[in-house]
Order: C-alpha cells, then sequence, then structure tokens
C-alpha cells in the first residue's frame, strides 16, 4: 500500500522541517510531499534539506490549491492513501497509524477526519473560543445537511483512500475548503468517519484566518454550504470510483 502525505505549506521555513523529520520518524511509511503555494521565504529549500520532495507554485494559490496539487500527484502517481498535514505543525503524526489501521477495518470508509473534539482529555489545542463558535455553527449545519454527526469540520487533518483521491483530484474547493469538502464527500456518496486526535498549537508561520476575519469566513463558507447544495455533480454508485464530468477533465 503506497501512502502519501501531502503538506501545503506557505511561508512555513520555520516550522515545515519538523514536520517532514516528524513523518520520517513516526509515519515512515507515508512520502512527504510539501506543497510550497507561492512562499517568499525558504520554504521549499528547507523541505528538500529535510528529506521531503517538493512542488513548487509559482504564485499563492490558497490552501485549496495547494492541497487539490497533492491530490493530483497522489493519483498520477498511484497512491492508496493520502492523508493531509499542515505545515504549521499542528498536526500529530503520530495518530497516522491508528487513521491507517481504522480504514483497513472499516474498508467502506472513504474519508476519515481528525476531530479535536472527540477528544476527552480536552488536553490538546482547541482553537480561540470565537473559532470554536464558529466551528460548532457549521458542524451543526453539515450534520444536518449529511444526516451524520460532525464534531470538527474545520480539521484539515484528513485521510483519504483511493476514491477520495480521485475525487479531490478533479474537484476541490479552493477558498476554505475543509467545510465544503465535507459536503463533497456526502454529495458524491462516499463515507466518511471521525476518529479523536490531539492537536498542538502551530510551531511558527501565521494562520490565514485573522481575529478580524472569522465573521467574514463564517459568513462566505455558510454560503458556500448553500450554493453547494444545489451544485450539480456526476454521483457514482456506493464500491465505484468518484467520476470525472466533461469540464473536470479538462
Amino acid at each position: 500500500m503506497r501512502c502519501l502525505a501531502i503538506i501545503p505549506a506557505y511561508n512555513e521555513a520555520s516550522s515545515v522541517a519538523d514536520v517532514v523529520e516528524s513523518l520520517r520518524r513516526q509515519a515512515p511509511g507515508f512520502d512527504p510531499l510539501v506543497i510550497d503555494d507561492g512562499s517568499t521565504d525558504a520554504t521549499a529549500r528547507v523541505a528538500r534539506a529535510a528529506g521531503a520532495r517538493v512542488v513548487r507554485h509559482p504564485f499563492n494559490l490558497g490552501i485549496g490549491g495547494a492541497v487539490q496539487s497533492g491530490y493530483r500527484f497522489a493519483l498520477e502517481n498511484d497512491y492508496d492513501i493520502a492523508v493531509q498535514v499542515d505545515g504549521d505543525g499542528q498536526h500529530d503524526v503520530r495518530h497516522l497509524t491508528e487513521f491507517v489501521e481504522y480504514l483497513r477495518r472499516n474498508p467502506h470508509i472513504d474519508m476519515l477526519t481528525g476531530s479535536r473534539f472527540l477528544d476527552e482529555s480536552g488536553e490538546g489545542y482547541r482553537s480561540s473560543a470565537s473559532r470554536r463558535i464558529g466551528i460548532r455553527i457549521f458542524a451543526a449545519v453539515l450534520s444536518a445537511l449529511t444526516r451524520r454527526r460532525v464534531t470538527d469540520p474545520t480539521s484539515g487533518f484528513r485521510m483519504t483512500t483511493r476514491r477520495g483521491i480521485c475525487l479531490f483530484a478533479h474537484d476541490y474547493p479552493h477558498d476554505y475548503p475543509e467545510v465544503e469538502a465535507v459536503l463533497m464527500v456526502h454529495a458524491h456518496r462516499l463515507e466518511s468517519a471521525e476518529l479523536p486526535v490531539r492537536m498542538r498549537a502551530r510551531i511558527g508561520g501565521v494562520s490565514s484566518i485573522g481575529s478580524t476575519q472569522s465573521l467574514y469566513y463564517m459568513v462566505k463558507v455558510l454560503l458556500a454550504i448553500f450554493v453547494g447544495m444545489f451544485r450539480s455533480r456526476p454521483v457514482p454508485e456506493p464500491g465505484q470510483p468518484a467520476p470525472v464530468s466533461a469540464e473536470q477533465a479538462l
């Protein structure tokens, strides 16, 4: 089984080496791929020196574009599993063994999300109070739409099987994609689940969503969810690969 760790990074020179080295120590079965999304610092050089393969964007596309580049790489290079790991060091890669084992025991699951709100210890990093309110709103909306409990819709710590790789390589939200991706998986009749994880405060870099942008982010994502409900998508039968429409193939 070939496994890829997609590491989107924008100006993460201070933390990306730690992420790559953590993968090599604690999840050696995953090939680290850093997507340098138009960084203006030494992110690409530091990542290569740490032993990662690097794909560089000539300019910043945003988190969605960076992650989709990783899924395209996974699809084109015949990976069976792909996991998103933030370049800022928030995701604890020791959980990857648990993720893979869960997918092996539950072959009907296509996407597995690490939820910081299922960890009963409450010891991990859970973001600010204002962001937690927004997360709860998104979780309530998505739980109602998908008829499945969603607790951490903004988590970028996600593992997908080949069906998820095929879907996200051809169609992935580009602005603030984590929440919309949950709806996409449901619309395509792929199966998803959550596992408890502990997250850490970022090692370096700056969040793309500042405190003054939180309300704007919430409104924009809720609008995106509303539009996504009416978006026409080809739907596969259970067990079949996610289809590609003519315009997606172009």
